[in-house]
């Protein structure tokens, strides 16, 4: 009996073997395949250096983890801990890079990232070294060696397609600058989304953080036709639930949750309340 179980089994895995192998092949990144149908998706923040943060996130059903690398102190190798903690989830890892440039992009991406979000893209010249910094030669510029990649993705066939057709180019769109050239930089080829940073543009905008001021708004309104005319999916921050529909009436898609601490507080309020519990007052703790 235990022989013909062998034998069946070996079959099964002769017969089902280029389907399995097909399936990998066809396999496509599922951020991107939603943003293709014009579906929502939506990313934990991730600031903490924690492979735990990152499994739950799977687990609740988040589409993506934003590992933030630049208002964080998440060193290159947590982040690559952090990426083969989705192995075996269907939550794809993000990684938001502290620069624009070439060589940091590789290095995420040698660990395994699936996309790269690059902060400050103000002109078309750095939107075209982002796209660059995630395309092989000759569609770009991205250095081969990417070992730690596989062990996160161990694809059937060469890497270099897999990632080429796989890997998201984000962009932020944060600076008064960037709004008045958002043609010409949404113009570049390659671009999966384009991301509105909304503080930075407040403050860069003059506005001390203020998102509520007619000037804010009319900018955000501006990258949001410019992203449409292009066929460019468009994302911002989200701080609340409420705040969903209004987001999604005005054509964003892409959505960045606030960070796993904020809403570690914002699950342990209720709790504390009922206690009567509470943290120090900020307005009477002494600084040091």
């Amino acid at each position: 009996m235990r022989i013909r179980a062998v034998l069946a089994a070996a079959i099964l895995t002769f017969t089902l073997g280029p389907f399995r192998l097909s399936a990998q092949t066809d396999w496509e990144n599922p951020v991107k395949k939603l943003l293709r149908e014009g579906k929502p998706v939506v990313g934990l923040t991730v600031t903490i250096p924690s492979p735990d943060v990152v499994v739950q996130a799977g687990e609740l059903g988040f589409d993506f983890v934003w590992i933030e690398m630049e208002h964080s102190p998440t060193t290159l190798e947590s982040a690559h801990n952090m990426i083969l903690a989705t192995r075996g989830s269907k939550v794809v890892p993000i990684v938001r890079v502290p620069v624009n440039e070439l060589w940091m992009a590789k290095r995420v991406m040698d660990s395994g990232a699936l996309g790269v979000i690059f902060p400050f893209t103000s002109s078309p010249e750095l939107a075209a070294q982002a796209v660059a910094a995630c395309r092989y030669p000759p569609l770009g510029k991205r250095g081969a060696g990417h070992g730690l990649a596989s062990l996160r993705w161990p694809v059937p066939g060469p890497y270099n397609d897999f990632a080429d057709k796989n890997i998201l180019v984000i962009i932020i769109i944060e600076q008064a600058v960037a709004v008045e050239r958002i043609d010409e930089i949404l113009d570049v080829p390659g671009i999966d989304v384009v991301y509105i940073g909304t503080t930075d543009l407040a403050y860069s905008l003059g506005l001390r953080g203020n998102m509520d001021d007619p000037r804010h708004r009319e900018a955000v309104a501006k990258v949001i036709a410019s992203a449409q005319r292009h066929h460019i999916p468009v994302g911002r921050p989200i701080s609340s639930a409420a705040q969903v529909p209004e987001f999604l009436k005005q054509g964003f898609q892409f959505f960045q949750t606030p960070g796993e601490l904020n809403l570690l507080g914002a699950g342990a309020q209720p709790i504390l309340d009922a206690f009567g519990k509470k943290g120090p007052d900020a307005k009477t703790r002494p600084l040091y």
